[in-house]
């Protein structure tokens, strides 16, 4: 039986039998050996619930992104911690307080200074 590359996934050997052949997409690297991804210098994560009826906010604040930049970044905040938001400004919102997840999350996307307050 061959080897396979994709150790994390569970159906790899299903393919091998099948003859499917892996796509580029899927021979992803992982662990330690990745290449972490440049972003912002620093981020600003801070909760306020003030003119939104009591509901909680998570504000990103201080990121520095273009325009274009901030869509990007706020989809995939988005889908990493299952929740809406927006953008406001030069700010992300994001709908609840998120501000134990977000740090991990902004540091896998090149984040290097987290401040939470």
């Amino acid at each position: 039986m061959p080897k396979t590359p994709m150790k994390h996934n569970p159906f790899a050997t299903l393919g091998h039998q099948l003859g499917i052949q892996p796509t580029p997409t899927d021979q992803r690297t992982h662990g330690p050996s990745a290449p972490v991804p440049f972003g912002p210098a620093r981020a600003v994560v801070r909760m306020e619930r003030a003119g939104r009826g009591g509901k909680e906010a998570t504000v990103v604040e201080q990121l520095g992104l273009p325009p274009a930049e901030r869509e990007v970044w706020l989809k995939a905040l988005k889908a990493a911690l299952g929740c809406g938001g927006s953008i406001e400004g030069e700010s992300l919102m994001l709908q609840g307080d998120h501000r134990k997840r977000l740090p991990a999350v902004l540091k896998d996307r090149g984040v290097r200074k987290i401040i939470v307050s």
